[in-house]
């Protein structure tokens, strides 16, 4: 399975409940923490719906 790297790049303020649980989902907390997950559907889905607060790269 291929890996892929998620860096958090802002803040989750003023950001709904739902996003703010999938970044805590994902292992995210501080800006610039970068965690490395398996690209399953779940985890490329949870991406998808914080996009714009994170940058990924493949590991």
């Amino acid at each position: 399975m291929a890996k892929i790297k998620v860096t958090k790049v802002k803040s989750a303020i003023n950001r709904t409940k739902r996003q703010k649980l999938t970044l805590e989902a994902l292992g995210l907390k501080r800006i610039g923490q970068v965690v490395e997950h398996d690209a399953t559907p779940s985890i490329l889905g949870m991406v998808k719906k914080v996009e714009h607060l994170v940058s990924v790269e493949e590991a």
